[in-house]
């Protein structure tokens, strides 16, 4: 299984669309939304631009999503993490991460929102990735948990 990064150009919003409506579709029915969800193309050609987007490929296959992007020095929030149900539990969210710290080589700080109640999130960010849990806060009508990972400085 090869693992590789595409950034993401504003041409490829339809795909993109494609990736969050299939990870993102049981959010959608659990919550009644899903701000990932269901986005249209003007939406997310904006939000390409915004927000930098890595397309993960599998064997040459789009197959998720990460985006993140420096709020303020040495501080980034990881908006978007996703990979389409077929494959995922392969590794390649772990690896997602582990992306996202090579290329933001000057990270201290590494921030994101998930669902509080979607332990199988809360457990893949805090025991596979080393995130702590930092609060709680509502977005629209779901509860979300606040993760942070700090770099560790080897003294």
């Amino acid at each position: 299984m090869k693992i590789e990064y595409r950034k993401a150009a504003v041409s490829d919003a339809e795909l993109l669309i494609e990736i969050y409506n299939a990870s993102f579709y049981g959010d959608y029915i659990k919550y009644g939304e899903c701000p990932a969800y269901g986005k249209t193309k003007e939406v997310m050609e904006k939000s390409i631009i915004e927000y930098p987007k890595f397309i993960i490929m599998c064997d040459g296959k789009p197959v998720g999503c990460v985006s993140c992007k420096e709020k303020k020095a040495k501080v980034y929030e990881i908006g978007c993490l996703c990979v389409i149900p077929t494959y995922q539990g392969k590794g390649i969210g772990t690896k997602a991460i582990e992306f996202v710290k090579a290329y933001y080589e000057d990270w201290d700080k590494l921030t994101l929102i998930t669902p509080s109640d979607k332990s199988e999130n809360i457990k893949f960010y805090t025991e596979k990735c080393g995130f702590n849990i930092v609060s709680t806060e509502n977005d629209s009508n779901v509860e979300v948990a606040r993760l942070v990972l700090e770099r560790q400085l080897h003294v």
